[in-house]
């Protein structure tokens, strides 16, 4: 793609959007031309920030009309670099475009433009006397445009699914500049291709979405948490299927032993004395003492098998949020380590041969590195973390750890799992993505990129060459 200079971008787009819009100062720059990944340099041309959905089509006109790539711009929480400008894009933030457009009760339905905070859906929701249940660490700076570019995750998948799983409609701009509005709300809806779902998931690189209407559900009630020490990784399995046969789980985590010591380290109270190889976390609705009682009686069934040698349940909110912190504050205990991440998901009754399988590859080749496992456990999705040791320069502590994920995908690739359960491609996984997609799919993918987006402007060397 021909390259323009930074004055030539800004000035291309700075009749639409005014000076305070069009921004092009070094600090700006790296704000928004970055994510947490931090392995590329952000460099920018500009970064524009639209307030209306036809300043979006104008800028998306204009950028096929020069040649200009985009790159959209949310909360810019991810770890794929699927946000990252490193090449003289002109980064499109939405921002400015953060409003609650729209709520019906009936429907229990709100629209919201993309700039929208996650948190500050789930605050909306919470004042209908509603829920929105799409949970993260990065929920109060993560923006929903974003989170549908990555179809985020979480923490209640097992019980509430993905972010795909709770949007009805959405209005995109498509890398020609056309606005199409997809599904219109509607719960029932047989009419042939649902392009909605090829724009969940495609982060940015078909086109921008620039209006979403999300279901709401009712909100869950009388929550009780119980941690539990548990010997080994079957085990987990164990319990698992033991408390789901009769209990409706809201979420199943799991954690090992060196993630529970990081976040001691930090200070979150130990919840029993009791040291084990792996932790589990459950959280379920107490609507009676009755569902409290059946909760027991499984940990008790679970403690006379032996898949439980330790556990608390939570007697108050207080002790609810307290355990939770436990595994919360995984990612910000380890982080001072320089960790590697690999977030990978297969099927869960594969989860145990596969962590083992890993797990063993990692320990022989580099005995040296500590692996910290934790995860959602209860929808195969783990995240592998390799800590860097104290005394190895990082260039060579990365260069070593992509060794890891090559061996790591190819076990993926061996169990039909997910090279990136839920936080996208971007170009960290782009290398890999032969590990969870046939050339045929890629090809099909290819494909539909160049319908949506013919001049190759849309978020290009993210999730496809």
């Amino acid at each position: 793609m021909h390259r323009m200079s930074q004055t030539a971008v800004a000035d291309l787009f700075r009749p639409l959007l005014g000076d305070n819009r069009c921004l092009t100062d070094a600090d700006s720059c790296q704000r928004y031309g970055v994510d947490w990944t931090k392995v590329w340099a952000p460099a920018p041309a500009v970064v524009l920030l639209p307030e209306t959905v036809e300043e979006v089509q104008q800028i998306v006109r204009l950028a096929n009309e020069h040649h200009v790539a985009l790159v959209p711009s949310g909360g810019r929480t991810g770890l794929s670099a699927g946000a990252v400008a490193a090449s003289g894009e002109a980064v499109v933030a939405f921002d400015r475009m953060n409003k609650v457009l729209a709520f019906d009760p009936y429907d229990r339905a709100v629209t919201v433009q993309p700039g929208v905070v996650t948190q500050q859906l789930q605050e909306y929701a919470e004042q209908q006397g509603l829920f929105y249940p799409v949970d993260f660490a990065s929920a109060g700076s993560s923006q929903i445009g974003g989170n549908i570019g990555t179809n985020a995750g979480g923490i209640k998948v097992i019980r509430y699914g993905m972010t795909r799983d709770w949007i009805t409609g959405l209005r995109v701009v498509t890398g020609k500049g056309d606005l199409l509005e997809l599904n219109k709300g509607l719960i029932k809806n047989a009419t042939g291709y649902d392009f909605r779902h090829l724009f969940i998931g495609s982060e940015g690189t078909l086109g921008f979405v620039v209006e979403a209407t999300v279901k709401l559900a009712r909100q869950p009630k009388d929550l009780a948490v119980l941690v539990l020490g548990v010997p080994g990784f079957s085990e987990v399995m164990n319990v698992l299927h033991a408390f789901q046969q009769q209990i409706d789980l809201t979420a199943f985590e799991f954690f090992s032993d060196k993630a529970m010591r990081h976040v001691l380290a930090h200070g979150v109270p130990r919840p029993f004395d009791t040291e084990a190889p792996f932790y589990c976390l459950l959280e379920f609705e107490q609507l009676s003492e009755a569902a409290g009682d059946q909760a027991m009686a499984v940990f008790e069934h679970c403690v006379e098998q032996g898949w439980v040698v330790d556990g608390v349940m939570s007697q108050s909110l207080t002790q609810l949020e307290q355990l939770w912190q436990l595994r919360e504050r995984i990612s910000e205990s380890i982080a001072p380590h320089t960790p590697y991440k690999n977030d990978i998901s297969v099927m869960v009754s594969k989860v145990p041969a596969f962590v083992q399988e890993v797990d063993g590859v990692v320990q022989r080749e580099y005995p040296d590195f500590e692996i910290v496992w934790f995860g959602h456990i209860g929808d195969g999705n783990m995240h592998l973390n390799i800590l860097k040791p104290a005394d190895l320069p990082k260039e060579e502590f990365f260069s070593r750890c992509n060794n890891v994920s090559k061996w790591v995908f190819e076990i993926v690739q061996q169990y039909n799992g997910s090279i990136s359960a839920e936080h996208g491609v971007g170009m960290t996984k782009k290398p890999y993505l032969q590990y969870s997609r046939s050339p045929e799919e890629i090809g099909y993918m290819r494909a539909v990129k160049a319908l949506f987006d013919p001049n190759g402007i849309m978020n290009p060397g993210k999730l496809l060459d």
